[in-house]
């Protein structure tokens, strides 16, 4: 029996115009039968041998089921040169006729030298394509164009005008994690977050009903959300057969470096500082949120050690048979880099002191909110912003200066060499020193910015405590409360220091 091997990939479907129907047309014409059995194999790149049609057409060859095979071109079968050659040569082994309707196919020197001639001219057509296809992809997405729907939740794809323009249905449910992740109520940490939308039957971008703890993880750190896509970030060449390969020789995703990839501004749905404070609690999550023991710790994941830099966990210990509830820095896991210095305090005690501290800060909140506003009032954001102009201006000013010289030097300035490179050295100085001036100044506004947020939080806090009734908070929403407020508590051997976000 003839086999009728056609193939077409999805990208030859829109550029080549080549079709399924005219290749097999072609191929019955060429074999002058219509008893033929057709190995088809529809939207698979030619780049892998790995494919469903083509694997049963050569077991079917070893089987002697097929004694000719009829293909359009040496390309279909394979858009490799050595797999081509691999193919025909098992072909060759058991006797089979090899037809193409676009040239012809000999067992001679001359016929084979052709036959690999033709193999690396489709290769290198191949790698071309790859190649041009990037670089179009690359450029494109430097004119700020979004190059498809990339699925990202909170955001809709405009095919006319290329961009990501924001879902105001699904936006509001970012807000919402974000809300929930960064302030005080009932829904605790990213997997509660993950039951409570599941709960509240919302579904997810792709329409399913059930939420995953990774998935409310990637939106939280997803830096979208602040108006800064990037494309060009993920390096993806060779997964395309990932599906034809066996797990461990899969190839992985990787990340290319920070320069290659290319910002596309969009449409933001967060404030920058709550986004940032919810990194701080996702840096801090694996402590925070730790597995609950078989005792209660208020301050569990908070603690460290002044003198040792371990932090300090809770634990149950007999002191004159008697048991005690302490904290300490002291490791007893096999393998850890540090054992501890042996620092100790009472649970009960530091647990009353650090709880006296949050409530007096609940418990005036007017004052905390007057001196905000004063702290707001006395700052210097306006000079700060006046003196960044000035920056600016001077680092352009530098780097116009440094062209000038070289323009003037390349045309034959009356200065000598090393005349000249004096002054580029001073205008190279005076730009590094302005940039780094311009970045102090920027983090000392984004750190402003920042104070005000948390004074938000402190407000809210506030509000959730007197709201439930400070008699009636229990276990559970004094360690929100706290681990809401503060990030870590450093212990001295005679004071403590208390770092807030």
């Amino acid at each position: 029996m003839i086999g009728i091997y056609a193939r077409v990939s999805t990208e030859e479907q829109a550029k080549s115009g080549f079709s399924l129907e005219s290749q097999v047309r072609e191929c019955r014409k060429k074999s002058g039968t219509n008893e033929c059995k057709e190995y088809i194999d529809e939207g698979v790149s030619g780049e892998f041998l790995d494919r469903p049609a083509l694997s049963q057409l050569r077991q079917d060859v070893r089987d002697g089921l097929i004694t000719k095979v009829v293909c359009l071109d040496p390309d279909r079968l394979s858009r490799k040169l050595m797999h081509q050659l691999l193919i025909t040569e098992e072909f060759d082994r058991q006797g089979i006729e090899l037809v193409f309707v676009n040239g012809e196919y000999a067992r001679t020197p001359e016929g084979q030298l052709f036959y690999s001639m033709r193999g690396a001219i489709a290769e290198f057509e191949k790698a071309k394509i790859n190649e041009r296809m990037s670089r179009g992809r690359r450029e494109k997405a430097r004119q700020g164009r979004v190059l498809r729907d990339f699925q990202v939740y909170g955001y809709s794809y405009n095919k006319e005008t290329e961009q990501m323009i924001i879902n105001e249905e699904e936006a509001a449910i970012v807000r919402l994690i974000f809300d929930l992740f960064t302030k005080p109520g009932a829904v605790q940490g990213m997997n509660g977050i993950a039951h409570y939308l599941t709960k509240q039957a919302i579904p997810t971008k792709k329409g399913k009903g059930v939420w995953h703890r990774q998935v409310v993880r990637q939106i939280l750190m997803n830096r979208a959300y602040i108006g800064e896509f990037y494309q060009n970030r993920w390096n993806t060449e060779g997964m395309l057969g990932n599906k034809h390969k066996a797990p461990d020789e899969r190839v992985p995703v990787r990340q290319r470096p920070r320069e290659e990839w290319i910002h596309i501004p969009c449409p933001p749905i967060i404030e920058r500082e709550q986004f940032e404070y919810a990194q701080k609690l996702l840096q801090d999550s694996r402590r925070r949120w730790a597995k609950k023991g078989l005792h209660q710790y208020l301050l569990s994941g908070l603690l460290r050690c002044a003198h040792c830099g371990n932090t300090m966990t809770g634990r149950r210990a007999k002191n004159w048979g008697k048991y005690v509830y302490e904290y300490t820095d002291i490791k007893s896991t096999a393998g850890a880099k540090n054992r501890g210095c042996g620092r100790k305090v009472k649970r009960e005690e530091f647990d009353n002191e650090i709880w006296k501290t949050v409530r007096s800060w609940l418990e005036n909140p007017n004052e905390i909110a007057a001196a905000a506003e004063y702290d707001k009032q006395e700052s210097e954001i306006p000079f700060e912003q006046m003196e960044m102009e000035r920056l600016e201006k001077e680092i352009e000013k530098a780097k116009k200066g440094r062209k000038r010289i070289l323009s003037l030097f390349a045309i034959g300035m009356d200065s000598g060499e090393e005349e000249v490179c004096d002054i580029m050295r001073t205008l190279k100085e005076k730009e590094e020193t302005a940039t780094k001036q311009l970045k102090e100044l920027k983090a000392r506004i984004r750190e402003e910015k920042e104070a005000g947020f948390n004074q938000n939080l402190l407000s809210e806090a506030a509000e959730y405590y007197l709201f439930k009734h400070p008699d009636a908070l229990t276990f559970d929403d004094k360690q929100k409360i706290i681990r809401q407020l503060i990030r870590e508590i450093i212990v001295y051997e005679d004071h403590i220091e208390i770092f807030t976000y």
